[in-house]
């Protein structure tokens, strides 16, 4: 019965195996729902300070801010890659990182000298594993990011473009549309380009003055640009995760059955032989 003990030791590995993945299941599941909330909550915030920007902007302003100018040609850029600490999500960081490699590649082919940020520890274990130059890393940012996260991540690349040491900043992050579609998303956050503004334009009464007002918005615009690609890709970590999780749990259930079945054929055909071995040995002593 060594091939049937082996088959129940089988049957309760990939049982606990399935304890344990819906479980995660439904702690994504669980998480993907208060990450959803952010998103929800980020995006009205995120679209009224896009609206007030291409309502106040002009050309005449664009040429006293910083955050406006629109470099002749990119020399230098920096790219935020987001990605998360932990693995069982399916594809979701490598997703994240081809995006990045993809967009570093075309940087590279372009002549533009890049330097990469990057927050997670898959990200940045890969690209420290095929030795790619790291500017900078995080990776204690949790599942709940802030917008102070936010602003340590890009206040440093906002004065440097404002310097002129950085002529573009790029983030790539997961855009979560829904829960069963989280595309990885490059995304250039400097120099800011304003929405078109395809509506009326409002009567504001603009107080203290149109460029007191941007000079506070630029930077602010900037920082929610990252706190929204931040909240998003938690999100669609958890969104991965849990379909990840979910798919676990059901193989786990159709190999339980595959094992279930090969284990009762077993055991019958082992009490067939039985049955025939004493049917066998009572004849004998009869004969």
């Amino acid at each position: 019965m060594a091939k049937g003990r082996e088959l129940k030791g089988r049957i309760r590995s990939v049982e606990n195996t399935r304890k344990i993945t819906r479980t995660m299941e439904m702690v994504a599941t669980s998480k993907m729902k208060r990450a959803q909330d952010r998103v929800q909550a980020a995006r009205p915030y995120a679209n009224s300070l896009a609206e007030v920007i291409a309502s106040l902007y002009s050309a005449d302003l664009a040429e006293r801010f910083p955050l406006l100018r629109q470099p002749v040609a990119e020399k230098r850029a920096a790219v935020i890659l987001l990605t998360s600490n932990r693995g069982l999500a399916g594809g979701f960081n490598s997703n994240l990182i081809k995006e990045a490699r993809n967009l570093l590649n075309r940087l590279d082919r372009d002549g533009v000298e890049t330097q990469l940020h990057i927050v997670g520890k898959k990200g940045l274990g890969y690209f420290r594993y095929i030795g790619r130059p790291i500017a900078s890393n995080r990776i204690d940012i949790t599942d709940r990011p802030t917008a102070v996260n936010a602003s340590e991540l890009v206040d440093k690349l906002i004065d440097e473009f404002v310097a002129g040491t950085v002529d573009a900043v790029y983030v790539v992050y997961a855009k979560f549309v829904s829960a069963l579609s989280t595309p990885p998303t490059s995304e250039r956050i400097l120099p800011v380009t304003p929405p078109a503004n395809t509506g009326a334009r409002p009567d504001y009464l603009l107080f203290p003055s149109a460029e007191a007002i941007l000079t506070e918005l630029l930077p602010l615009y900037v920082r929610n640009s990252v706190y929204r690609a931040l909240v998003e890709t938690v999100a669609g970590e958890q969104s991965a995760r849990r379909t990840a999780m979910k798919n676990a749990t059901d193989n786990a259930g159709d190999i339980l059955n595959v094992l279930r079945r090969t284990y009762n054929r077993a055991r019958q055909a082992q009490i067939t032989q039985e049955i025939a071995e004493i049917v066998g040995g009572s004849a004998a002593l009869e004969g």
